[in-house]
């Protein structure tokens, strides 16, 4: 028996919120009470449907992954320096997680607070996008645990001496005492005005 069509607004918009109380897509159970189903097959159908129409996808191991910034517009760019004439033209559309996001099984987001990087432009109540596994390199901003506290800061090697550096002259550079674990390598910085 064919399945009716789904109403992607509505889908959408309780998708939507489930997200952003929860802070992550719900599971294929989740989105059976959501929907009032009574099979698992049904969240399923919806969940394809919204696949289908490049709202959701899933990952490698199924589980459903919410793309809150799919689809938003590139309109072309802008001259930071002067006013140009140029008029407003759609040259594409573009997904910000597969332009920020390489590899999303080893990506995460954190919630910055403190002013110890405000001089690289991340300010208290950014977020932060890392990746795990990446090597860092000298002068990258990297996720550290150093000596049980994690922290965001440049990483600076020299030989065999390693230091994490503040973007923020009022703090000092921090010496690991006896242990320092890299959580990640930052990616990118994300704001809202």
């Amino acid at each position: 028996m064919p399945k009716p069509p789904i109403d992607v607004a509505s889908a959408l918009r309780k998708i939507r919120e489930f997200f952003q109380t929860r802070h992550r897509a719900p599971s294929f159970e989740e989105i059976r009470n959501l929907f009032n189903y009574r099979s698992k097959a049904s969240a399923h159908f919806l969940v394809n449907q919204l696949i289908e129409k490049s709202f959701l996808r899933k990952d490698s191991r199924g589980r459903i992954l919410w793309d809150s910034l799919a689809g938003i517009k590139l309109l072309g760019s802008v001259q930071a320096g002067l006013p140009s004439a140029e008029e407003e033209v759609m040259a594409d559309t573009m997904n910000l997680e597969d332009f920020l996001v390489k590899n999303p099984q080893d990506t995460f987001l954190l919630r910055v607070s403190g002013d110890s990087m405000i001089d690289a432009g991340i300010h208290e109540g950014d977020f932060v996008m890392i990746e795990r596994g990446r090597e860092p390199r000298n002068h990258d901003i990297i996720v550290a645990e150093v000596d049980g506290e994690w922290t965001l800061k440049y990483y600076e090697k020299e030989g065999a001496s390693v230091r994490l550096v503040a973007a923020n002259k009022k703090y000092a550079p921090i010496i690991p005492k006896t242990e320092l674990k890299t959580g990640g390598v930052l990616v990118a910085v994300i704001r809202k005005y």
